[in-house]
């Protein structure tokens, strides 16, 4: 019987999400628990699975759409019935995929009688984390998925038999593939006798080289988030100097101990993160958000830690960041930065942050002026740590000096109470004795 697979809650408070791609195209028989499509969410990546064994019959939507969770996103032929009278309907020739284009990108149909390697070196997770476990080089692999993309399936296959995967498309009836173009040069007139194009919105680039980069998933999601950040959220910035001279001499006398024990590295921001909480538990209103016609404190602390991933933003959740010593930390750091770079994240691992601190200085940045976590009231970033001479008892001395820069949405804080945060860390940070510390 047929059954529509729908887009999925991946989330309590998720409305919506975009395909970002199918991992298989009509015709594919999938077993159950096999990954159909990725899906972008609140600016998770995750995969939608067959809820059973079958056939896939109909794409129903096209790569890059963002539809409402609940909304048909294939159709299966499942084993176990026949086809349903009222989905009788349905396109079931299994070489033929119909996407509709999309209004503001300009979509070229093509049909072409025999597959051909067109992947661009994008892989889905499973994919990729398949390869690595088997240390499989996947250029060697022909892709029998939509457009020449490799799928799981075809790393399984490879696998089983010892050598590349042939798509068995070729044999099939030509397949119409719908290919969206990023990079626009000159306009020239398309030749090929089987092409034709269909332009719904075309820019006017005059004689420029434009590449025009889609914003669905991730980036879109960073954007919403960031508009409605300032434009709800009245921002005050504050920025304190703190001598951190002792903290980078206690850091160099643990770190090595630290690694071998524990088999993770000891940054320096587990060390901010800790003066942080601890500041958070003497100004509790710094962990907390507006909520229009009150203010919600919160009680527990979740750190939010902003990691940065290819070219996406991610920010995963520490919950009970309260709880844990410097160790803690940097087990619970690492871990959620792997992931996030690794596109492992869950959806629920990135929601409930009660307050953000951003390592910008990790690039270099010695100051900066963060935007808001909506709806959280407060963002710290943590900028580079710079050796330079400083005034001391009366005389100048090298000291590791850093700069703390701090966002807060005026609604909810004034200068007060921010400037009194900011220092409950400075101190906390300067009071580090490297003789007597420990990270246990």
């Amino acid at each position: 019987m047929e059954q529509s697979i729908n887009m999925p809650q991946l989330g309590e408070s998720v409305t919506e999400g975009t395909i970002t791609t199918f991992l298989v195209k009509p015709g594919d028989r999938v077993e159950e628990y096999e990954p159909l499509a990725e899906v972008m969410t609140d600016k998770v990546t995750a995969e939608i699975p067959a809820t059973s064994a079958g056939i896939v019959k109909q794409i129903l939507i096209s790569e890059g759409d963002t539809v409402a969770v609940g909304t048909p996103v294939l159709v299966m032929e499942v084993e176990g019935g026949e086809s349903s009278p009222a989905k009788a309907e349905v396109e079931a020739e299994p070489a033929q995929v119909e996407a509709a284009p999309v209004e503001t990108k300009q979509t070229v149909t093509a049909a072409s009688a025999a597959p051909r390697k067109q992947n661009n070196g994008r892989f889905s997770p499973a994919v990729i984390r398949l390869a690595n476990e088997n240390a499989i080089d996947l250029n060697e692999l022909d892709g029998s998925g939509l457009g020449g993309r490799i799928t799981r399936k075809d790393v399984l296959r490879y696998l089983s038999e010892g050598r590349p995967v042939k798509p068995e498309a070729a044999t099939q009836a030509p397949v119409q593939e719908t290919m969206t173009q990023t990079k626009l040069d000159v306009p020239e007139t398309v030749a090929a006798p089987a092409v034709t194009a269909s332009v719904t919105t075309a820019p006017d680039v005059s004689s420029d080289r434009v590449e025009l980069i889609p914003t669905a998933g991730v980036r879109q999601a960073i954007a919403n988030n960031m508009v409605r950040s300032k434009h709800e959220a009245p921002h005050a910035w504050l920025m304190i100097e703190v001598d951190v001279t002792n903290l980078v001499t206690t850091r160099a006398k643990l770190k090595d101990e630290f690694f071998k024990r524990e088999g993770v590295k000891l940054t320096f921001m587990p060390f901010f993160m800790k003066a942080a909480i601890e500041a958070l538990k003497k100004h509790p209103m710094m962990n907390s958000e507006w909520a229009g016609d009150h203010i919600k404190v919160h009680q527990d602390i979740h750190l939010s830690v902003a990691v940065a991933a290819n070219d996406a933003l991610y920010v995963p959740v520490i919950k009970h960041a309260d709880e844990k010593n410097i160790k803690g930390l940097a087990v619970a750091l690492q871990d959620v930065a792997a992931r996030a770079r690794g596109n492992r994240l869950k959806a629920d691992e990135m929601r409930g942050g009660t307050f953000t601190i951003n390592n910008t200085g990790a690039f270099g940045s010695i100051q900066s002026a963060p935007i808001l976590n909506y709806p959280q009231a407060a963002i710290l970033s943590v900028e580079s740590i710079v050796k330079r001479p400083v005034w001391v008892n009366g005389m100048f001395a090298a000291r590791d000096m850093v700069n703390l820069c701090m966002s807060v949405d005026h609604r909810v804080l004034d200068g007060l109470v921010a400037g009194q945060f900011l220092q409950a860390i400075k101190q906390s940070l300067e009071s580090i004795d490297p003789d007597t510390y420990t990270l246990y």
